[in-house]
């Protein structure tokens, strides 16, 4: 596995962990994030994955949020990954919604993409596998959620792996990347001109399903990024003609910032742990 731990810091009793390893995946060496609470009635720990937005590393949740008090509150392990392949030899652009830093947690099928850019596999394969074997007392009861990018990313990843993950959840996510300028751009670049690959990533596309775990996406009214490229329009048709309960909240005067996320997190982590206990 070739995994170093580089960096562990106390907080809320728990450990703030940073890990190094080489990905056979992504064929590149990554980071990665985990919190782990302190546990001391040894009780089985469930799992909340975060995903972080365009330009984020995995420091951006782990420094800003102030996540690990909630973590330790409520017992529950976080895992943080990066949001791209990274590296000298790793494919890039010179703009900061592409390439390194905007993986778009998908598997590029278009070169000199397709070599390194495969965030999907990567994290709902190899770094489950490593995420499994760091978390002491491991219940098997996993959730996902994250910001912007990640939001696409968390609600692909969990619509896409329904059965695994108990809820979902997002800030200010990318709902219709197949709509929106970031999301043209990155799936014209990583997937190619086919649009009908396209859907295969599209929250809008994949809430058509019958069955999905519970969701909740928090989207402040004040956003920069709103409504232009977090349209909630045609996910939420999609959701309602499918009989998909999603709970849509609008916040009234919030950005696209931490400050924003650091609000409503306690609201978030309430709502998965009322399905991974």
């Amino acid at each position: 596995m070739n995994l170093k731990l580089i960096e562990n810091r106390l907080s809320f009793g728990g450990e703030q962990r940073k890990y190094s390893h080489y990905s056979e995946v992504l064929q590149c060496d990554m980071t990665f994030s985990l919190y782990l609470p302190s546990n001391k009635g040894m009780e089985k720990i469930p799992l909340i994955w975060w995903l972080s937005g365009l330009t984020c590393t995995d420091d951006n949740f782990s420094q800003k949020s102030g996540f690990q008090r909630l973590a330790e509150k409520y017992q529950v392990a976080v895992m943080i990954p990066d949001t791209s392949p990274r590296g000298e030899n790793v494919a890039d652009d010179e703009s900061w919604d592409l390439g390194q830093g905007a993986g778009f947690y998908l598997d590029a099928t278009q070169e000199p993409w397709t070599k390194h850019y495969k965030m999907y596999t990567y994290i709902t394969e190899e770094l489950t596998a490593i995420a499994s074997s760091l978390v002491p007392n491991f219940s098997g009861k996993e959730s996902i959620m994250g910001h912007s990018m990640g939001g696409h990313g968390s609600l692909v990843i969990g619509m896409k792996n329904q059965e695994r993950f108990k809820a979902i959840s997002a800030f200010s996510p990318i709902l219709s990347p197949s709509q929106v300028p970031w999301g043209i751009k990155s799936f014209t670049t990583y997937l190619g001109e086919n649009q009908t690959s396209w859907k295969e990533w599209d929250a809008s596309e994949l809430v058509k399903g019958t069955v999905m775990p519970p969701i909740l996406i928090t989207q402040g009214t004040e956003d920069e990024f709103y409504p232009e490229q977090l349209t909630e329009t045609y996910f939420l048709q999609n959701a309602q003609e499918n009989n998909v309960a999603v709970d849509y909240k609008k916040e009234e005067g919030y950005d696209h910032s931490y400050f924003f996320i650091a609000t409503f997190l306690e609201d978030h982590f309430a709502f998965h742990m009322a399905y991974l206990r």
